[in-house]
């Protein structure tokens, strides 16, 4: 074994090998010596750093080419980690510090250092390295664009914020408007009724007292009397149309006896007219609770609208009607065994916008279980009733 590298460094034969392997490799490569005397380095080494290898070999390496940190602030020969590979014994990589070329010039540089072992005992190191300017600009231009697209994420993500928060504005007002035009509605429908029953009501029962007195005075004219009597089968078929007007408008049950009595009057005229099979099933609990006129007008138009959809389209023979309580929830529901339906992922009717949004201002959940041939249920929670 060689006593030294200086002896191992001028071995003829292994010195030519070493040559070959050394310049057969673009990065750069030398070796030192235990008082950091670069020993021999190939050509792409000392290029590199701006020298021939015959200017780098016999020079502390430290001193020519890692004195200083990128910042030009010098490093003191203790913290070169390339020196501490060999005083340590281990090996080390680095890829966060720079090195210095002959002009003064520094570039950013990935190295590994070695130890080189005599047996058991370190005799120096071997250190490798590259110039990484081109990746560090990449990285650097990647961080950038990075960077950029995290501002413009962050802009766009604000901008989208803003226009969410803007359309829920206008969709809280949309549905503050809504409920507003659905009070005055149901306002309007009110006093429309009243006018109609004051009025026009009045007006019919004084034209069919009046024909019945005519009547009776011309019961010796057989024709006349045909006239009269056929005038008073008039009056009582506009009589029979008007008051199912004011009871569309506002039934008089719900104003007076609130809304479950409403309810069963409702399903018992909707089987008169439709003559299916009507059932109305109302819990002892529910009956004595009372909601409020807003609340208990928008109950009632919800199954008017549901009981209206089963006439049309459900193509059923039985409908029930059902008022239950659960826990502190109103539950009402209406089922039928008709043809169902394929329910919607978004509500497009007006009817159905219009029983959600009568569900969404009393703070209701309103959902519809349906499949084809499988008949429809509408069911209404309402929460904190019973509380």
């Amino acid at each position: 074994m060689f006593a030294n590298l200086h002896d191992l460094s001028h071995h003829h034969a292994w010195r030519r090998q070493l040559e070959a392997l050394l310049e057969s490799t673009g990065e750069g490569i030398y070796g030192i010596d235990l008082r950091g005397r670069c020993i021999f380095i190939n050509q792409a080494g000392a290029a590199m750093l701006g020298f021939s290898p015959d200017e780098v070999l016999g020079r502390n390496m430290h001193y020519l080419m890692h004195h200083s940190h990128a910042d030009g602030q010098l490093m003191p020969v203790q913290d070169c980690r390339i020196f501490r590979a060999y005083q340590q014994g281990q090996g080390v990589r680095v890829e966060d510090e720079v090195l210095w070329r002959r002009d003064g010039s520094s570039f950013p540089a990935e190295y590994a250092s070695y130890p080189i072992l005599d047996g058991d005992k370190v005799v120096g190191a071997v250190v490798t390295f590259n110039d990484i300017s081109v990746r560090k600009a990449a990285e650097r231009a990647l961080q950038r664009a990075h960077d950029e697209l995290e501002q413009r994420v962050i802009q766009r993500t604000a901008d989208l914020s803003a226009a969410h928060a803007q359309l829920q504005q206008s969709h809280s007002a949309l549905q503050a408007l809504s409920s507003h035009l659905e009070r005055v509605r149901e306002e309007e429908r009110r006093h429309i009724a009243r006018d109609i029953h004051d009025d026009l009501g009045a007006s019919l029962t004084a034209l069919q007292l009046e024909l019945n007195w005519l009547g009776q005075r011309l019961s010796e004219q057989p024709a006349l009397r045909g006239k009269v009597e056929g005038m008073l089968d008039i009056a009582g078929t506009a009589m029979e149309a008007l008051r199912r007007i004011l009871t569309d408008l506002r039934p008089g049950v719900l104003e007076h006896l609130g809304l479950w009595a409403a309810l069963e009057w409702l399903l018992q005229d909707f089987r008169t007219r439709s003559g299916l099979q009507c059932e109305y099933r109302c819990a002892s609990l529910v009956e004595r609770c009372r909601l409020g006129r807003e609340a208990e007008v928008a109950l009632y138009r919800i199954v008017q609208e549901v009981l209206t959809n089963i006439a049309r389209h459900a193509e059923a023979s039985e409908v029930l009607l059902q008022a239950s309580a659960e826990a502190d929830r109103l539950v009402l529901s209406v089922r039928d065994n008709g043809r169902g339906m394929q329910i919607p992922t978004q509500a497009t009717s007006f009817g159905l916008l219009g029983m959600h949004e009568r569900a969404r201002a009393l703070g209701a959940e309103l959902l519809i279980d349906s499949a084809p041939g499988a008949g429809t249920t509408v069911k209404l929670i309402l929460g904190g009733v019973f509380a």
